[in-house]
């Protein structure tokens, strides 16, 4: 099935959307958007089969359907954060869908997440085990993966509670997304694509981050010259969530000439 996408949004100030990573929703941004609502109209859009999108979904589910449902729904002249997979799915609308992308934070993301020979990322056996995993429980899959999130965080315990008590309060994800979002993870490669990325952009990444290896962000620089690239020295995959003040500060100053701080 496709249908459009549910969007929720909050706040006054500057369009803002928010893109969350795979297997989550968006409540893990709830931790954050209070702070957030004070400078920015905040959209949240749940990617297709995730969150209060879970029964929304493409036909065949692959980063071009879930990239182009999530664009028919972006609010004009918007800025765009994309976490994680999501930060693939936002490079790909700002290759594709430019003239309504203002700026373009991309925070803990590649155009590549699969390691190979020649680039640093996950290890592909990685997630051909989270793939088999699914099918027997997705909650400790989950767990697992959010456990690899947070990995070398000092408050990883904590970061991972934050993150499974926000997301719970949304409906499950559809196992297909799942499956198929962790088939995205694994094949998609867009570094062939982002030098055609023309918006402002930032790419923020976790020192520690094990997901998207700090080593690899020389490479995506070069990939893409015009962009600027920050780095949370103490933070892992999720640093809006391990440290918001730091990371809301860092937002706060992209957008220092349109907002009220």
């Amino acid at each position: 099935m496709t249908t459009s996408l549910f969007t929720e949004s909050r706040g006054q100030g500057p369009h803002l959307v928010l893109l969350h990573g795979w297997g989550l929703n968006s409540g893990v941004w709830e931790s954050i958007i209070e702070q957030l609502e004070d400078h920015f109209r905040i959209t949240f859009i749940d990617l297709p089969g995730y969150g209060r999108n879970a029964s929304v979904l493409p036909s065949h589910y692959d980063l071009d359907s879930i990239t182009s449902m999530v664009a028919e729904c972006l609010p004009n002249k918007c800025s765009l954060l994309g976490w994680s997979m999501g930060g693939l799915v936002a490079q790909k609308i700002a290759c594709e869908h430019a003239t309504n992308i203002e700026k373009l934070v991309l925070l803990a993301t590649s155009p590549k997440f699969s390691q190979d020979e020649d680039w640093p990322g996950i290890k592909p056996n990685v997630l051909n085990t989270f793939e088999q995993q699914l099918e027997h429980n997705y909650t400790k899959t989950l767990d697992r993966f959010m456990a690899i999130q947070a990995l070398g965080s000092a408050t990883a315990k904590q970061d991972i509670k934050f993150i499974r008590d926000f997301i719970q309060h949304y409906p499950m994800p559809d196992a297909e997304a799942l499956r198929a979002g962790l088939r995205i993870l694994a094949d998609t490669d867009l570094r062939t694509r982002i030098s055609e990325i023309q918006c402002e952009t930032h790419r923020w990444y976790g020192r520690l981050d094990s997901l998207v290896p700090v080593k690899a962000t020389n490479s995506i620089a070069t990939l893409q010259p015009n962009s600027q690239t920050h780095i949370f020295a103490h933070a892992s995959h999720a640093p809006f969530i391990s440290h918001p003040e730091e990371f809301i500060a860092q937002l706060l100053s992209l957008f220092s000439t349109d907002i009220k701080v």
